[in-house]
């Protein structure tokens, strides 16, 4: 008799502990929610870079000749972008943008040659310019690649400023830039965390 007037209680304290183990279940680090596949389809991150590489090809200045097919359809070079206080340093945040305007480049019919030199410093510093490395002249050459792409990321207060410049790698003059920034939300900060030479 004294078990079943227990009965109600017992049902209650385990539906309370249900409940609980629910909640923390879909919770993520620090105990917020999971991320839904709603919000990763809707992430602004990969779409900025995307924008950011057709406004930089935008401004390309087009191939000399209309019928100068091997022009239009040479390859591009795209670098890991370099963090602007130690060019031979990236981090994931630099790495997964150049694989965005890369992949972006594909989609609009571009060839890219994939880069993938472990160990090489993509820019140099030379009396306060950036300039190609010869290593990346020397594959532009076999490739008969018109442009390398480069880039630098500066972390302010609240953004990282990004700038992006295509290269004639033949003479170093910079055929186009663009500029754009990434707000410093928890997305961002945690790619430029993980920061490692490369």
């Amino acid at each position: 008799m004294r078990a079943l007037k227990l009965l109600p209680f017992m049902a209650l304290a385990l539906a309370s502990l249900l409940l609980a183990a629910c909640e923390t279940m879909g919770s993520g680090a620090n105990g917020e929610p999971d991320p839904t596949y709603e919000e990763a389809a809707n992430d602004l991150f990969r779409p900025t870079n995307y924008s950011a590489t057709d406004a930089l090809m935008g401004r390309k200045p087009g191939p000399a000749s209309a019928s100068n097919q091997s022009s239009a359809f040479s390859a591009l070079i795209v670098t890991t972008l370099a963090d602007v206080n130690a060019l031979e340093k990236s981090s994931p945040l630099g790495r997964l943008i150049s694989e965005h305007i890369a992949s972006r480049l594909t989609q609009n019919g571009h060839k890219v040659v994939e880069l993938k030199m472990r160990n090489s410093v993509y820019m140099k510093r030379n009396e306060g310019e950036f300039v190609l490395t010869r290593e990346i002249r020397e594959v532009a050459a076999e490739h008969n690649a018109q442009g390398v792409i480069v880039g630098l990321y500066a972390e302010s207060a609240r953004f990282v400023q990004v700038t992006l410049k295509l290269i004639d790698p033949a003479t170093g003059l910079v055929l186009s830039s663009h500029d754009y920034a990434l707000p410093l939300d928890k997305q961002v900060r945690s790619l430029l965390r993980r920061s490692a030479s490369y």
